[in-house]
């Protein structure tokens, strides 16, 4: 399911105006406190917050894919989507050396984003790294100003979206997936 939010910080020399109608706002403050769990605070957990590829176990990272429900991908393509994606955030559990969280963002790196590919271990569920990396990933966008974001999300697990700033479905607009079965069916 397609989710899409226009999310503002609260600095009046922000305006972003898009061809829809409406606007999703989240609180994203400057203080230190800005997220729900702080680097520090991962940091005594255990975990390791990281922004590249370097020292990415592809294979463990298609695991947890897999664990999540994914289908399990080839690591090269894996590799090749990884060297193409815009923004991308993940969190290494030190003790195992291994990611244990991860979210990416590809898009024009100006106006559009697309969120992709977040995964949690369930072994680490419920404990806020999913949203640690959602709220790291959103604020890396707004910075660079990109003002239209959207997101991929299975309908079972929309309600961890919303609280982020996203919304189902906005004005009614239904994304569409090219299929070639289609596309033969209708020539």
């Amino acid at each position: 399911m397609l989710l899409r939010g226009i999310i503002s910080t609260p600095l009046p020399s922000l305006h972003f105006k898009t061809n829809r109608s409406y606007t999703v706002s989240a609180k994203i403050t400057t203080t230190a406190n800005k997220f729900s769990i702080s680097d520090q605070e991962l940091e005594s957990r255990g975990f390791i917050l990281r922004r590249t590829i370097s020292d990415l176990d592809l294979d463990h990272l298609n695991s947890v894919f897999v664990a999540v429900g994914f289908p399990r991908r080839d690591p090269e393509k894996i590799k090749l989507a990884l060297e193409h994606t815009n923004s991308l955030l993940w969190i290494e559990y030190k003790e195992t050396q291994k990611p244990v969280a991860f979210a990416r963002a590809t898009g024009d790196d100006v106006f559009n984003a697309i969120v992709w590919d977040v995964v949690v271990d369930p072994s680490f569920q419920g404990i806020g790294l999913g949203k640690a990396v959602m709220e790291r990933l959103i604020e890396e966008l707004l910075a660079k100003g990109i003002s239209n974001i959207a997101l991929y999300s299975e309908p079972r697990v929309l309600g961890f979206y919303r609280p982020l700033g996203f919304v189902a479905d906005p004005d009614g607009i239904r994304g569409m997936v090219y299929s070639r079965k289609n596309k033969n069916k209708n020539s």
